[in-house]
């Protein structure tokens, strides 16, 4: 009998590393909406793993207290529970961190950890987020799957984030260019709101940050507000 497995997973570049790496594997299926991950249709795949490599929803408790759900948090857990983890990496000046697959428990990032991978923040955040999702599918889920690692509670100082705000993303009078750079690049991909300046009517949108010796240049788009 052959083992199911479920990948979890919103973004355009999840959909294509799936069926870059397991869209020929009749045993792996894709959930790519918030309204398809029902018990009923869990129940049916009755899958060994569900893996979600980037999901924004709570996972139903029906769904992982029954099956193991395997989430991937891009922090060295257990610093770093919580909301918008990359932006908040990048805004307190980190440079590289591990991407930590853990178990589903019901807290908060709280669950046991199979394994971590290092790698770095360098880029915009749609570069980051691809060259992590791909090492997550590439390496992440085949290790778990072949292994069965057994997870393991997680260890050290608890560090807590919190989930930013669009209100967050302004572009204000005290930064310094190397903090418009990372406020702009971190923000940099599909889904999320952009850095910002805003005027009497009018906000300014700031994109593709590319730093030089006399300063950044961005691109930018004016709407009517």
């Amino acid at each position: 009998m052959k083992t199911n497995y479920i990948i979890a997973a919103i973004r355009p570049w999840n959909e294509e590393l799936f069926k870059e790496f397991f869209g020929r594997k009749h045993n792996f299926h894709l959930i790519s909406r918030r309204e398809d991950l029902t018990i009923e249709r869990v129940r049916k795949i009755a899958p060994r793993y569900i893996f979600f490599p980037h999901w924004s929803w709570i996972i139903p408790e029906e769904i992982w207290s029954e099956y193991e759900c395997v989430v991937f948090h891009m922090t060295d857990l257990p610093y770093g529970r919580g909301g918008s983890p990359l932006q908040n990496l990048i805004s307190r000046g980190h440079k590289k961190t591990k991407m930590s697959a853990l178990r589903v428990d019901g807290g908060l990032d709280t669950g046991p950890i199979y394994l971590k991978r290092a790698f770095s923040l360098k880029g915009d955040a749609e570069a980051i987020y691809r060259r992590a999702s791909r090492m997550v599918f590439k390496d992440m889920i085949p290790r778990i799957v072949s292994r069965n690692p057994q997870p393991r509670a997680q260890a050290g100082k608890v560090v807590s984030f919190s989930r930013r705000t669009p209100a967050d993303s302004r572009v204000t009078d005290e930064m310094s260019l190397e903090e418009i750079y990372d406020l702009v690049r971190m923000l940099d991909a599909p889904g999320y709101p952009k850095a910002f300046i805003e005027g009497k009517g009018w906000r300014m949108e700031l994109t593709k940050a590319k730093r030089s010796k006399s300063g950044l240049s961005l691109s930018a788009s004016i709407q009517k507000i």
